[in-house]
């Protein structure tokens, strides 16, 4: 079999896709992207695709991995690992396609039956987002996340901490004890006011902080989880198992959260999560994209021993909500159900593109930017 060519589609929201073509009819999808950078990442898979790929054998996909990762002088990244990742996603779909199998089974079977997953709580005053959560869990979910801040000073104002730590505590007082609450700092906090924050969150017994710093700045978690007894996640921008080294080494990450799309794909988020396994560490991948992201990463989490729980970019407990089944022939696919989601058992990814409805929404202009944030002061602060 050989590759003979592919398509990308930019798509509202700030989605995309690519489509990978064979000489024997079969196609693969993959979702390469970085938010708001969608015109860059296409132009490097299709570098990579021109330079490398169009030509050779879908199915060799390891060594395809090597050489788009090692063939560059310039390594790493978010640009070139998230259009790895793609490319990755739908050479893993065509594979499952050519044996009848979904991906899970080509990685190596079943570690569980279905998947648990935990959905954003929206809102911005302190009543919006008890309601939201109290939606939610009447809806089925058993874990949430929450935003801890949003712009904040380097050092913040007794005030102003106490009404972060309200606002979480009003959500934890809210909803059943059974309900687990992930907390994301989103490396929005300082090392000072991360200590202060997880320290004064202690008692609420979180499922987990995330990003409490930046990922640049993860040399300080060591500190921050010796005075906090509250399990510390990260690795959303982390790209690939040498960007986490060190991170496992330090011995402060109780759970890592690569994205399927970002971290160098399917390959790589499994081998990552071996790596987390040697060290004791549990795995809960984030997922704010699109379906063909989220198949992916349900794959890895069907196949993974040390899957905590599962992020989503959409509301898969309703379709009407959001723009992600438009792109599915079969929208119900996501199988939403007390807090879980059912394993995808057909072939490849285990899910079939709307192609008309692709090519379609493709039409549309997507300029999709995250907002530029600053502080009272005019000075920018990390949104």
């Amino acid at each position: 079999m050989e590759i003979t060519g592919y398509d990308l589609y930019e798509l509202p929201p700030r989605w995309l896709f690519l489509k990978i073509e064979t000489d024997e009819g079969i196609v693969g999808w993959g979702e390469p992207i970085v938010e708001g950078r969608a015109k860059t990442v296409k132009t490097a898979v299709s570098e990579m695709l021109d330079g490398y790929l169009v030509g050779e054998d879908p199915l060799r996909i390891e060594d395809h991995w090597q050489a788009l990762y090692r063939s560059g002088f310039y390594r790493g990244g978010p640009i070139l690992m998230s259009a790895i990742a793609g490319i990755d996603q739908a050479l893993w779909d065509i594979k499952g396609k050519y044996y009848d199998a979904p991906v899970y089974e080509l990685l190596g079977g079943k570690s569980r039956d279905k998947i648990r997953v935990y959905q954003w709580v929206g809102g911005d005053r302190p009543a919006d987002v008890v309601e939201e959560a109290n939606r939610l869990v009447d809806t089925g979910y058993t874990a949430l996340k929450m935003d801890a801040t949003n712009q904040t000073r380097h050092i913040e104002t007794a005030a102003s901490i106490e009404r972060v730590v309200d606002r979480i505590r009003n959500v934890r007082e809210a909803v059943d004890d059974t309900v687990d609450i992930g907390v994301d700092f989103r490396g929005r906090v300082s090392k000072s006011m991360a200590k202060t924050l997880t320290n004064r969150l202690a008692d609420l017994d979180l499922m987990f902080v995330e990003e409490p710093v930046l990922p640049e700045n993860v040399d300080h978690l060591p500190a921050i989880a010796n005075q906090s007894p509250v399990p510390i996640a990260t690795g959303e921008r982390l790209y690939s198992r040498w960007d986490f080294k060190e991170l496992f080494r330090g011995g402060a990450v109780d759970l890592i959260q690569p994205v399927v799309s970002h971290a160098g794909g399917i390959s790589e988020v499994a081998k990552l999560a071996t790596m987390a396994e040697a060290f004791d560490v549990g795995v809960a991948p984030n997922c704010p994209l699109g379906p063909i992201a989220l198949a992916a990463s349900l794959q890895v989490d069907t196949y993974i021993p040390n899957l905590v729980v599962q992020d989503h970019g959409f509301d898969i407990h309703s379709p009407d909500l959001g723009p992600a089944y438009d792109y599915l022939e079969d929208p119900n696919v996501f199988n939403f159900d007390d807090g879980y989601l059912d394993t995808l058992d057909d072939p490849g990814l285990g899910i079939t593109i709307d192609e008309e409805t692709i090519e379609s929404r493709s039409q549309a202009h997507v300029e999709w930017q995250n907002p530029t944030w600053r502080n009272e002061d005019g000075s920018i602060t990390d949104w």
